[in-house]
């Protein structure tokens, strides 16, 4: 599949060539404008209808995929997501899956495989993200989403790296990381902004979100409050 990722300085989409017979998974709503030729149709994706049920209740994801397919020759579809905000790509090549928060999947080829992990007590309670995350493996493009721009972080060897875990989009699933506070005490956490946050450990590259879900969400409702 050939693809292109057109008008990131602004609000982008990701157009994806496909030859006849071939086909991509998504997320619901996510097609803007495709070839004629093409159809879609609506899934409840790998795991059928319990998947689809684990997908909306224990990760927040949506319960059916929209699967795409050049049945009747090749041709274009056009893929957004309704937040102002990036994507980014991101090639599975069967080493390891891919650990994604919620709203941070957009599409996928075919042959990448959707689940879910399950995160212990800690994470689960503290991370925002909830007990389970997708968890993405096979080998495949898989197309992420975020609010704001996507911003990769290369953590090396024995390094540490510190991320509000509000701006946490995907990371690899190999990787360690742990919730703690920001800072020594939950006061001094609490009034620096932060509270908790991740503290991951290389090697990894973990793809981070410019804009904090929650913030811009309270800025939204100040906004809205105030009758601006």
């Amino acid at each position: 599949m050939r693809y292109e990722i057109l008008h990131q300085d602004a609000f982008p989409v990701v157009r994806c060539d496909l030859s006849r017979g071939e086909s991509l998974k998504a997320e619901s709503d996510a097609m803007v404008a495709m070839s004629a030729n093409l159809d879609v149709s609506g899934s409840m994706g790998d795991g059928g209808f319990l998947g689809g049920l684990a997908r909306k209740f224990l990760t927040g994801e949506s319960f059916f995929f929209q699967r795409i397919t050049a049945s009747r020759g090749a041709g274009s579809v056009l893929l957004g997501h309704p937040l102002p905000g990036g994507i980014a790509d991101v090639m599975l090549d069967g080493r390891y899956g891919l650990n994604v928060q919620k709203d941070g999947f957009l599409a996928s080829e075919e042959s990448v495989e959707i689940g879910k992990t399950v995160q212990n007590l800690t994470k689960g309670l503290f991370s925002g993200e909830g007990f389970f995350v997708l968890n993405l493996k096979g080998n495949g493009i898989v197309f992420l989403s975020s609010l704001g721009a996507i911003h990769e972080i290369d953590i090396k060897d024995g390094e540490e790296v510190i991320i509000d875990n509000g701006h946490l989009v995907a990371w690899p699933d190999y990787m360690s990381y742990k919730i703690e506070k920001a800072s020594s005490g939950w006061i001094s956490s609490i009034a620096s902004g932060e509270g908790l946050v991740c503290r991951f450990r290389g090697p990894g590259k973990v793809l981070i979100q410019t804009r904090n879900p929650g913030s811009f969400g309270s800025w939204i409702r100040s906004v809205a409050g105030s009758g601006r």
